[in-house]
């Protein structure tokens, strides 16, 4: 048994107006500021004087064909997040890097680099990427267990690279001339099937020695991975069996492997949709299910399934099971995959699994008024499927502003959620030691 954590760690994803495909067409959304740092820097405020962990920022690599029914405004996370390092003091600050497209030196740097600037506040969400290959010279894809295989040596590398300064390394003696002591700054001299890198760094040693390791693999690979590297690991399943099961996994992979399960924070992803009362939830909900449009709805979730072809099926048909590619043969989010299959196997309709991913991505929705909200989240806490969360609002401007102003203090009052910060690092918000 694990211990319980004093309170709930809780991440809010920014860096669009909101994660319902369809909100944006609301009035008063924002979107014509969603390229703009004003936009950001209101919401990572908010975040920050709700007294949030961090903020978080995907990325993505591709269009996919998303701009025509959905906003296109995808900025680049380390360079938003160094902006946000200016205009807060104290919640911690992740995003997205891929271990496919990049390289080990690029996102040390730049990692550490937003360490420093935010004084030691940087998180890196390790994402292998199940698109954009095309972009990049890697076309086709690398299988599932290569991108796996790399993105293990990818993080072996990046935490080296970290280290590569010793703590006393930097000397900045003016009198002696001596600006780092080379003896104390050594090279990683790294080799390995995908990556070779000779280091050491060319930035002294990041504020929390490396910052905060995040991911959110659901698939065997992405779990095993989670288990050996991740320090946060989000959980994106549905209903509370399917999320208690996989923190168990998570927690117990990381015990076999020699580390203490609690220095694995596991948050479960929540999507919250927010009204004065259920019924009002419930009306909104309808409400945004009515700006998408139906057939860009629909190839997201055939990409999910593989890619298979959609367009013989109505949005109030079930899907036989048949139609869905073998598991052994899916490239991209084999984890997305299982989850939409169980979907399909539980008979949810179309039109239901069009809905999911469009308003949260296959992650949890929940709806209703701020106590209902705060009371599933402390089910999920209370029940030990979740150290946390990690918050998807549709909408910033709607359900982000409610969710901070409303549902966090209920949790704040109860006891659930800190109502003060007691560090300045995100591995003190989260209680990490430092590596």
């Amino acid at each position: 048994m694990t211990g319980r954590p004093r309170h709930m760690h809780l991440f809010l994803v920014i860096g669009n107006v909101g994660q319902h495909h369809g909100a944006w067409r609301e009035a008063g959304s924002g979107i014509e500021l969603a390229d703009s740092v004003d936009f950001h820097a209101e919401v990572a405020q908010r975040a920050e004087a709700a007294k949030l962990d961090a903020v978080f920022i995907a990325d993505h690599l591709a269009m996919l064909g998303r701009e025509a029914h959905a906003p296109a405004q995808h900025l680049e996370p380390v360079t938003v997040l160094s902006a946000l390092a200016m205009v807060t003091e104290s919640v911690g600050l992740v995003g997205s890097a891929s271990t496919t497209f990049n390289e080990p030196f690029n996102v040390a740097r730049q990692f550490a680099s937003l360490d420093h600037l935010s004084r030691g506040r940087a998180g890196w969400n390790i994402v292998t990427s199940a698109f954009g290959e095309e972009n990049f010279g890697s076309d086709p894809l690398p299988s599932h267990a290569s991108r796996y295989e790399r993105a293990g040596e990818f993080a072996e590398v990046t935490k080296a690279l970290w280290r590569s300064w010793d703590a006393d390394a930097l000397a900045a003696d003016r009198e002696s001339g001596v600006y780092a002591r080379p003896e104390r700054v050594h090279p990683v001299n790294f080799r390995g099937r995908h990556l070779t890198v000779a280091g050491p760094l060319n930035i002294p040693r990041p504020p929390q020695v490396h910052p905060v390791l995040v991911q959110a693999g659901t698939s065997a690979d992405g779990m095993a991975f989670a288990s050996r590297h991740a320090e946060v690991v989000f959980s994106a399943h549905q209903g509370l069996p399917m999320a208690k099961r996989y923190y168990d996994e998570i927690k117990s992979g990381a015990e076999r492997l020699g580390r203490d399960p609690d220095s694995v924070k596991v948050l479960f992803g929540l999507s919250p949709i927010l009204g004065d009362t259920h019924s009002d939830a419930r009306e909104r909900q309808h409400a945004l299910a009515g700006l998408l449009n139906t057939g860009y709805a629909k190839q997201l979730v055939a990409f999910q399934l593989g890619g298979i072809d959609l367009s013989a099926y109505g949005l109030d048909e079930k899907l036989p099971l048949e139609v869905l590619p073998d598991p052994g043969t899916i490239n991209r989010r084999q984890g997305r995959f299982d989850l939409y299959r169980q979907l399909i196997e539980d008979g949810e309709t179309l039109r239901r699994l069009t809905e999911i991913e469009a308003t949260a991505a296959g992650l949890q929705v929940a709806v209703g008024d701020a106590g209902h909200i705060a009371d599933e989240m402390i089910t999920y806490f209370e029940a030990g499927a979740a150290d946390g969360f990690i918050l998807i609002p549709p909408s910033q401007r709607v359900d982000g502003r409610r969710l901070l102003s409303e549902v966090i203090p209920l949790l704040q009052e109860r006891g659930y959620a800190r109502a003060a910060y007691r560090g300045r690092t995100l591995r003190e918000h989260l209680g990490l030691a430092r590596p």
